[in-house]
This record gives C-alpha cells, structure tokens and sequence, in this order.
C-alpha cells in the first residue's frame, strides 16, 4: 500500500510546481522532499516527476497518480474534520480561491458581510486564475473556488466537486468617449472590424472568447494591444488607442472614465462565474456560498438565475 505522507510529497510538488517550493511548504529541505519521492518512484515502480533547472513537472504516470493523491488527501481532511466536529470542535478556517477581477468585484462585499455573521472563522484568501485551481479544491487545500467560464473556453472536469454558477455576467463593448460605436445602440463586430482591439494574449480565456465571437461572425479582429488586467484595458480606452469586450460587472466596480460602453447585437457573449467545494462542505464554506449568491444579485441588473452543475 502506498504511503499517504509519500503521496501527499507528490501533490505538493504538482501545486508547487517545484520540489524546493514544496519542500518550503511542507518545511522539508529540498534533498529530504526528493528522497521521499524517490521512495513512491520506487514504491510505484516508474518516474513520476521529471526534474528540470525550471521546476518539476509530471510524468504520465504522475499525473494519474495526482488525481488519486488529490481524493485520498481530501479525505483525510475530510476525516480530521468530521472527528473534530464529534468532538465539539466547529471548522475556524476558511481557505478561499479566487480570480482577480471577481476580488473587485463579488469579494469584499462578501468577505464583509460573513465575518460580520461568522466573526469565528479566519478566512484565507489566494490569487487563482482559471482554470487552475480544482486541484486544490480536491486535494482540501482551498475550502472554496470562485472561478469563471469564458464563451469557447472548456469547462474543467469537475471530478466529484461541486461547482454552481452564481452569476452570469455579460460581456459589453468598451470604447473612447466620442468614438463612433456611441452611434449604435447595439454594434456587431463587423461594425467594429476595423477597431484596434485590447485583450489577453492567445490562449487567455478572453483573448478564446474574442477570437471565437470573431470566427462566428466571419470577420478577423486585430488585437493591439495584449493585456488580461481589465483596469489596464480600461486605462487604454480612456486613452482613445481601442475598443475591448469587458464583463458588465467590473464597468460597475470601475472608477467612471472617460468611455462609454454598449451591448454587442448579433451574439451574446457573458463570462459564467461559479464557486466549486467539495461534496459535503462545512458549515461555513455553505455560509460563504449563500452570502456569494446574495452579493452576486445585486451585481448586475441582469443575470441568469444560479444553475447548479455536477457533471464531470
């Protein structure tokens, strides 16, 4: 049988990405974390880390094992937790993930209004842009994602989590003020073809919806330039060098500039923003989760109501 301290070695260099940031993590030093995964190679019979000057990255077979490494430390977790709680011992940590704009946007509000109901529960926040981040929820490390899906971009594998979307958030054209889309209420992107575009480089989730929305309508978008931090594209709007597609809700989270914004007529674009935990959450990671659902009404004046999602 494998050993689980082994095992766990393996999960934490998968999320580290390198053998001395998890070897940091677990207050191992590098040459002690190393022997312990040399041991599950041997115990396994076969490489599963490949060791690099750049970082550690996972061999097939590491890969399949991870996904298991990841249930069986969720469990354990699971299992500590639920003894405490027969104990009488409440859960008094909250770990969060979340992506930047959705910090801006749904989490102060939110983080606000549970430590006011649950001033007990020390919460933990961590930078987790998507798609990364289900991993961390399997494995216990995050008691809660918020995540988001962009129009073309796959959606994750849930793996047993549960994952609910709490908001969906269309996506408007931003431009300059003065600027000629001001003349349409609603532009199509063959009345913009012509516009220098702002978005995330290839392969950003944005950058994939833009690019998908484009291919529909059978026009050819020049992006100028590359940026996934709305506030940046927001600034370069205002500066009059070009036009971006940005989410409702982080227009409403925004200092006013000087743009106007308008919907995008002949395809509905919208990111969808879900949270995902584990199958039997704690107490206050439902609490969390109901109070993410309030502030997220109130966000936009238009939304799809929350639709759960358990598939695989």
């Amino acid at each position: 049988m494998l050993d689980a301290n082994r095992l766990r070695v393996l999960v934490e260099i998968a999320h580290a990405g390198s053998i001395a940031a998890a070897a940091e993590r677990l207050s191992f030093t590098p040459p002690a974390l190393s022997q312990q995964l040399t041991k599950l190679e041997r115990e396994v019979g076969c490489p599963l880390v490949d060791r690099g000057r750049t970082g550690a990255t996972l061999t097939e077979a590491g890969r399949v094992l991870l996904d298991h490494g990841e249930r069986v430390m969720g469990e354990l977790r699971d299992a500590e937790a639920a003894v405490r709680a027969i104990a009488g011992e409440p859960p008094r940590r909250l770990s969060l993930g979340a992506f930047a704009s959705a910090g801006k946007v749904l989490l102060p509000d939110t983080l606000a209004a549970f430590g006011r109901a649950h001033p007990h529960v020390r919460l933990s926040l961590s930078d987790i842009e998507p798609p990364s981040g289900y991993g961390l929820v399997t494995s216990g490390e995050l008691d809660l994602l918020v995540t988001h899906r962009y129009p073309g971009a796959p959606l994750p594998r849930v793996g047993g989590l549960h994952r609910e979307r709490v908001l969906v958030d269309p996506l408007v054209v931003v431009a300059p003020a003065g600027h000629p889309v001001v003349q349409h209420r609603s532009p199509t992107l063959v009345d913009l073809a012509d516009e220098e575009w702002i978005c995330g480089a290839p392969g950003i989730p944005n950058r994939v919806s833009l690019d998908t929305a484009a291919a529909t309508a059978g026009v050819r978008l020049g992006v100028a330039y590359e940026t996934r931090d709305y506030e940046v594209a927001l600034a370069l709007i205002e500066a009059g060098v070009g036009v971006a597609l940005v989410p409702r809700s982080v227009l409403g989270a925004a200092r006013r500039g000087d743009w106007v914004s308008r919907p995008l007529r002949g395809t509905r674009l919208a990111r969808d923003i879900f949270t995902v935990h584990r199958r039997r959450p704690s107490e206050p990671v439902s609490a969390m989760v109901a109070t993410l659902r309030r502030t997220a009404a109130g966000v936009l004046d238009w939304g799809g109501p929350p639709a759960e999602d358990g598939g695989v």
